[in-house]
């Protein structure tokens, strides 16, 4: 009955985060367990594809084989691996059950198998259940039948790849994006999903891009992924933060100098152009470069030129472009800081980088990630959100963005541990250690009506609106201590609209 089901959906047209997330669906009800995830191995970590049974920031964490005994494992043997119910092995899921947030795992039993393709380990697949004698003999060797149509499912995906790849021309690069994970972009909203499948057309072009963003939303780790999914992604990837160059120095940072261009000058020196040739530039902040230096870099866009400085003649260079601002270059073109020329080279193909406050459950993956890397970092056990601090996430604005929230959950495990937390116990974080009210705190209403807003942290009305129902509802919540009818009372609305109210602001 599993196995046709398996063997449907791998005739079927499907989309491969869809693909992934029905095996576990199917494993979960054929096994009737507690949690299934399906987990990738990248490099020395193994990262969660798809799951079912544990809370949603999971997917964003990071789990090193080598911290982990029972994943280690379960990747050095071929054949299902089964844990005695009262085995000492610490538990990668501990406090990450759905069911049981926040709780060492009661007696329960764990199974799991390494995964292959093509002769090469691929990943794991692991299920929990919660009660002991779940896998029995017959459970094993069930999970032992499936494994090959498991790891024919995973072949699927990566055919899949492969054709996406030939259609473009380059399945080389798209075998590279299916199988390394450093700098990967983290989110399963709409938005990001949209942007990447625009930017992996975009990456094998030569077109210059600009990045566009808010500070903070990670604009930098944007441009690495067009760089690796490029046809140059096996040449340099040069920065250069344009807003750290002094005016002074910036031409001969860019493009180099020669022996006695200038006081100090004593040798020859190459430029960043020079280090970036048959690769890519990615000029981080490009609205702060000086307007004597725009003059050239427009030289060099259109010519492919660049001249070093004290020089007699031009070299030719080789140079994708990748530029990134969180100003409004337009604006900064009509002031007079910008030149419209240079404005419209590197704007052929302008990308905006959503904000944090537009990727709804991301938050919530994108701190399972940082909670992993200080669990790791600090010694922990286990680390988790509590329900109230999910939804503390969920309702604030981040201004700050992805760099904000790494901040936040790393001072909020310190400061748990400084108040006397145990590092062999699993660890909850409450809205009061994220402290994401602060920046507002000793303000009356009055004195933050009259603080004027600066004009780029303006949101629009719609979105101000649901930051605003959000952070009520949260403060509600906390007020009736979690219990929903007495959350409505308090905002004096029906309980049953409060509900679809939360299901739209992605509260519950």
């Amino acid at each position: 009955m599993m196995a046709d089901a398996l063997l449907a959906d791998l005739t079927t047209e499907l989309p491969n985060a869809v693909r992934l997330q029905r095996l576990v669906h199917t494993l979960h009800q054929h096994f009737r367990c507690g949690a299934v995830v399906l987990l990738r191995l990248d490099e020395d970590s193994l990262r969660p594809l798809a799951a079912v049974g544990l809370v949603q920031e999971a997917l964003g964490r990071r789990f090193v084989v080598a911290q982990h005994p029972r994943l280690a494992a379960i990747l050095s043997q071929r054949e299902p691996t089964w844990f005695e119910p009262d085995s000492r092995l610490p538990d990668p899921y501990d406090g990450l059950l759905d069911e049981h947030i926040g709780e060492p795992l009661p007696v329960h039993d764990c199974m799991g198998v390494s995964l292959y393709v093509e002769g090469k380990l691929w990943g794991a697949l692991t299920l929990d259940a919660l009660h002991a004698g779940t896998f029995g003999d017959d459970a094993r060797c069930d999970l032992q039948r499936y494994t090959l149509v498991i790891e024919a499912a995973v072949r699927v995906i990566r055919l899949e790849h492969e054709n996406r790849g030939l259609r473009l021309a380059r399945s080389d690069v798209m075998e590279a994006a299916l199988d390394h994970g450093d700098g990967e972009i983290l989110g399963q909203s709409d938005v990001i999903r949209e942007l990447l499948r625009e930017l992996q057309v975009v990456a094998d072009s030569e077109l210059p891009v600009l990045l566009l963003g808010e500070t903070g939303v990670g604009k930098e780790l944007f441009a690495r992924w067009l760089h690796r999914h490029s046809r140059r992604r096996n040449k340099p990837l040069v920065h250069v933060n344009c807003a750290a160059l002094p005016e002074s120095l910036a031409e001969s940072e860019l493009f180099g100098h020669v022996k006695g261009a200038f006081s100090g000058a004593t040798a020859d020196r190459p430029g960043r152009f020079d280090a970036a040739n048959g690769g890519t530039l990615l000029l981080d902040e490009v609205g702060e470069l000086p307007l004597t230096v725009q003059a050239k870099l427009l030289r060099t866009l259109q010519n492919g030129e660049i001249q070093r400085l004290g020089a007699d003649k031009p070299r030719q260079v080789d140079v994708r472009i990748i530029a990134a601002t969180n100003r409004n270059l337009r604006e900064s073109v009509r002031d007079g800081h910008f030149r419209a020329d240079l404005y419209h080279r590197l704007s052929v193909y302008p990308a905006p980088i959503p904000p944090l406050r537009e990727r709804g459950n991301d938050v919530l993956i994108l701190a399972g990630h940082f909670l992993e890397l200080n669990r790791a970092r600090l010694g922990l056990r286990s680390m988790r959100l509590s329900p109230a601090s999910e939804r503390a996430l969920l309702g604030y604005a981040w201004p700050g963005n992805v760099r904000e929230l790494e901040h936040v959950v790393s001072r909020a495990a310190l400061r748990l541990l400084s108040r006397g937390a145990s590092r062999s116990e699993i660890l909850t974080l409450e809205p009061d250690l994220l402290d994401l009210d602060s920046h507002s705190a000793g303000m009356q209403p009055t004195q933050l009506a009259q603080e004027p807003m600066p004009t780029e942290e303006v949101m629009p009305l719609r979105q101000s609106v649901d930051a605003a129902q959000r952070q009520a509802i949260v403060r509600a919540l906390e007020a009736s201590g979690e219990n929903w009818a007495q959350a409505a009372r308090l905002l004096d609305v029906d309980s049953s609209n409060l509900h679809k109210l939360a299901r739209r602001l992605k509260l519950k």
